[in-house]
């Protein structure tokens, strides 16, 4: 979505592209099939071309660590990270450039997610593994459910430690900002949303007209392998956040840019 600002040597001998899938559950989401291992997730990552994927399981990242281990020696890089749902029950991707921020921030979350036990027929099993998908052990709360944490709050928290906030899916009709708020706030300060891989950008510009302000970025949401996606591209330094942030304002050479369908 955004423009190349400048394309002299000074900026393109260091640039490279980053093919990206930034939210990507495991078997540590409930609602995650049994496939969403490390191995296979980074399998599915290379098949698609991918080099930077982020791990986003609701509301907790401990699976994001084995597959951060799992990785090495590959050419993907993963981005620790959670898909946080919100007071407003609006779901955000919370993501850092390592494990120490977001093991601090899983803390924060805990204390303030409501001490409710899962029900495994109905939300289904919430496995930890290993690097190699060996089961470690299950987490017996509730993770599919509202932290105590306003939208604000979460964006100021997570930017405190370093880490990004990006609003999820943002054109579903359940837990976005456009369906449970009916906006984007003017003065949310994120860096980009993401948009569903359904998102017709034609239609979506005539029915949410702001959108056509922001930098939108398409992820899978990935469940299942199948739904891994590589339709998002960035040209940055480096895989981290603060390159990430410069590719979204289109500065310094950075920039994003998104593979539309034909529509």
């Amino acid at each position: 979505m955004n423009k190349d600002q400048d394309s002299s040597p000074h900026f393109s001998d260091r640039l490279k592209l980053f093919k990206a899938d930034l939210h990507i559950h495991t078997v540590l989401s409930g609602c995650a099939e049994i496939e969403m291992i490390p191995s296979l997730i980074l399998w599915q990552a290379e098949r698609k071309g991918l080099n930077l994927i982020a791990i986003t399981d609701h509301n907790a990242w401990h699976n994001a660590e084995a597959v951060m281990e799992a990785a090495v020696g590959t050419n993907i890089h993963v981005l620790p990270g959670m898909e946080l749902q919100s007071k407003e029950e609006v779901h955000l991707l919370c993501l850092f450039d390592t494990v120490e921020p977001c093991k601090e921030w899983q803390e924060k979350v805990f204390q303030k997610l409501p001490p409710l036990a899962n029900k495994e027929d109905l939300f289904g099993p919430q496995y930890v593994v290993n690097a190699a998908g060996e089961w470690l052990w299950t987490e017996e709360r509730l993770l599919a459910q509202s932290a105590d944490m306003a939208l604000e709050e979460i964006v100021g928290q997570v930017s405190s430690l370093g880490g990004m906030v990006i609003p999820a899916h943002v054109d579903r009709p359940s837990y976005s900002l456009l369906s449970n708020l009916g906006l984007i706030p003017a003065d949310m300060a994120v860096p980009a949303l993401e948009v569903t891989p359904y998102f017709n950008w034609r239609k979506g510009f005539l029915e949410w007209p702001q959108l056509k302000d922001w930098c939108l970025i398409v992820n899978g949401d990935a469940h299942r392998l199948n739904e891994i996606q590589n339709r998002t591209q960035f040209k940055m330094a480096q895989p981290e956040i603060k390159e990430m942030a410069l590719a979204f304002k289109g500065q310094e050479g950075r920039q994003v840019v998104v593979e539309w369908p034909d529509q």
